[in-house]
């Protein structure tokens, strides 16, 4: 082989290096599309029709009651939804229960998280111990925490002394008890989320800062969670991305009454209840818009470079 068709070494010193790694890397990439492409087939085939179909219906008046009646009338539907004080009412609402349920399970969270994380002896005990809420059906969930607060069946008004309180009746105590089952329920997650992430930091950041005589609190805002700053956000999606669409708990426990329904149960009771395919769908795709926001902001709120926080670069 001369020396015109030889292929070309790669370059040494630190240039060469950066050009195996980001060989790698693309490699490592095509490996990771490789293996996720069947599932993420699967995904697009089951999700892309409904969401097509939602979009295509959310363009017509249409009951279900009156298929013949059905005729096109653009982006009149979600005019009529974003003009509603109903819908601004439901997004109040749904943004409240948010809010107020992804901070007190951040804050729980990182507490059992910190526990599992630094426990020497019965550890396992305690992890399962701290999961079993999260492995229980929503549904029944609700149930069991809509017989607890109950005028008639529940306990919690014997127990407190409060006499014949309806939870239910009133608008803050309903939203209070959702937003109580919806904590209890899924703060397990999140605090398994945050344990990932703790063990992410480098022990060697928090033994040299306790070296330099930083206090506990330090270390936790100075070291532990800027190294967590990567699980932090991904907890905080994921839970806020699933509480914007809280259903269930709702329809169990109120089914909407006492101004407790949500922009999902809003969908609900449009294309179910009152049979407006068009409105109902226009309704879904606001909500789905709304979620693929809030994602958006998310990331680029945290501004956190994931390929960072892997060590890819």
């Amino acid at each position: 082989m001369t020396a015109a068709t030889a292929p070309a070494a790669a370059p040494p010193g630190p240039v060469g290096r950066v050009q195996r790694s980001n060989g790698r890397t693309r490699a490592e990439r095509r490996l990771g599309w490789t293996l996720v492409a069947p599932a993420l087939v699967a995904m697009v085939g089951v999700t892309a029709y409904p969401l097509a179909r939602a979009v295509w219906l959310s363009l017509y008046s249409y009951r279900l009651t009156d298929p013949a009646g059905r005729h096109f009338v653009g982006l009149s539907n979600y005019g009529v939804v974003l003009t509603d004080r109903l819908w601004w009412s439901d997004v109040l609402t749904t943004v409240a229960i948010t809010v107020v349920t992804v901070a007190v399970e951040l804050v729980v969270g990182f507490a059992f998280a910190s526990v599992m994380h630094h426990l020497v002896f019965g550890r396992r005990l305690v992890r399962t111990a701290i999961l079993v809420p999260y492995g229980i059906i929503t549904v029944v969930a609700a149930f069991a925490w809509r017989y607890a607060f109950a005028l008639d069946t529940g306990f919690v008004n014997h127990v407190f002394g409060l006499g014949n309180f309806a939870w239910f009746g009133h608008r803050g105590s309903a939203l209070f008890v959702i937003s109580l089952a919806e904590i209890w329920k899924t703060t397990p997650f999140m605090s398994l989320l945050l344990l990932a992430g703790l063990a992410q930091v480098p022990r060697e950041l928090l033994e040299a800062a306790e070296v330099d005589g930083a206090t506990r609190t330090q270390r936790l805002f100075r070291v532990t969670l800027p190294n967590m700053r990567a699980a932090i956000m991904v907890a905080l999606l994921f839970r806020t991305l699933d509480a914007y669409r809280i259903f269930d708990t709702v329809f169990v426990m109120t089914n909407g009454a006492a101004g407790t329904e949500t922009v999902s149960f809003l969908a609900y009771r449009q294309t179910i209840t009152r049979t407006a395919l068009g409105l109902g769908s226009a309704v879904s795709v606001v909500l789905f818009v709304s979620v693929v926001l809030i994602a958006i902001l998310f990331i680029k709120g945290f501004g956190v470079d994931l390929a960072r926080a892997r060590g890819e670069r």
